[in-house]
């Protein structure tokens, strides 16, 4: 099978060769401190573990020019949309003509960025402006749900251009949300601000027969996971967490087949030793695998401080559970 296929397949709780493995991609750094504890090369990396191929691109989906001052008023509010021009080609990833071209042939994955998430949607990059969308939530409500509406349906209609031209595998919205203790709206706010926002998006992945549309969150959003459901997304990608509330067998316990896995496979394992990485693994990949809609992968990208000796462990190990599964 090729990559495409095998993940088609496995989102879609059918059977496989083997569950696809995706690499976040080892940085130079990364490789540069390995280079003293035995490896060569990141060629000889790749070699070593290969992973299923897969390309992530993204629409820019940005204020193009920025915006200098952002919205406080209802009146303000189409300069807002001046800023968002669905029909600018330059929005468009690099490369797309080739894949274009590719159509159906093509043999790897690709993973559409489609959304950035409600924070930087409402343009927060730093503490003063987060304060501030956190005081528009509270005393203006209605101004942030029109903004949201207002970029929920400039994405659709970019999105809509985009995939008459270009096929993709998964559609991903990026939802830093909140922190460890859950996220910084309730389920009730954010499906009526946030999700609601989402539908226009959501319509045309459905007439682009997008199939597995990605939650990709930080942290714990474990009380946002049945919202997420009820409006349409189809898989969860966490990641950086560092609650046992998103531990992904208690989810899939309670979700079942609702509810797609990437990841999962706690990065700090990697850190430890052996015995840790062995007890992580295969305390939840092997169950996982064979319930089906699971791709394994650790939940952060790695980094200098995992020894080079644990890195291999934990691919060899994965390389041995996603084989036999």
């Amino acid at each position: 099978m090729t990559s495409r296929q095998r993940f088609k397949a496995v989102m879609a709780y059918e059977a496989v060769d083997r569950v696809p493995y995706f690499e976040e991609g080892i940085r130079e750094p990364v490789v540069n401190a390995w280079r003293s504890q035995g490896l060569s090369g990141k060629r000889a990396l790749q070699s070593r573990y290969p992973s299923d191929e897969r390309q992530d691109l993204d629409l820019d989906t940005r204020p193009r020019p920025d915006i200098n001052q952002w919205p406080t008023s209802h009146a303000e509010l189409e300069n807002f949309r001046r800023h968002l021009n669905p029909n600018d080609k330059k929005r468009w990833p690099r490369g797309w003509k080739i894949l274009h071209r590719q159509g159906r042939k093509r043999d790897h994955v690709l993973m559409l960025d489609v959304h950035r998430g409600f924070f930087l949607t409402m343009g927060v990059m730093d503490w003063s402006r987060f304060h501030g969308v956190m005081v528009l939530l509270t005393d203006k409500p209605g101004l942030v749900r029109e903004m949201m509406a207002i970029q929920g349906q400039f994405c659709a209609r970019l999105l809509e251009q985009f995939l008459e031209k270009v096929q993709i595998d998964a559609a991903v919205f990026s939802e830093p949300i909140g922190g460890n203790e859950g996220p910084l709206m309730s389920p009730q706010m954010y499906e009526d601000i946030v999700l609601r926002s989402y539908q226009p998006i959501m319509a045309v992945l459905k007439q682009h027969h997008v199939e597995t549309i990605v939650f990709q969150t930080y942290a714990n959003a474990r009380i946002l996971v049945p919202s997420i459901l009820k409006w349409g997304f189809t898989t969860l990608w966490a990641c950086e967490v560092f609650s046992p509330d998103m531990d992904y067998m208690d989810l899939r316990k309670l979700f079942g087949r609702d509810l797609g896995l990437i990841g999962g496979i706690d990065l700090d394992a990697l850190r430890k030793g052996k015995a840790d990485i062995k007890k992580e693994v295969l305390t939840r990949v092997p169950r996982l695998i064979e319930q089906g809609g699971y791709i394994p992968l650790a939940d952060g990208r790695v980094r200098e401080d995992v020894p080079f000796e644990n890195y291999c462990y934990y691919r060899e190990l994965l390389q041995d559970v996603t084989q036999s599964g």
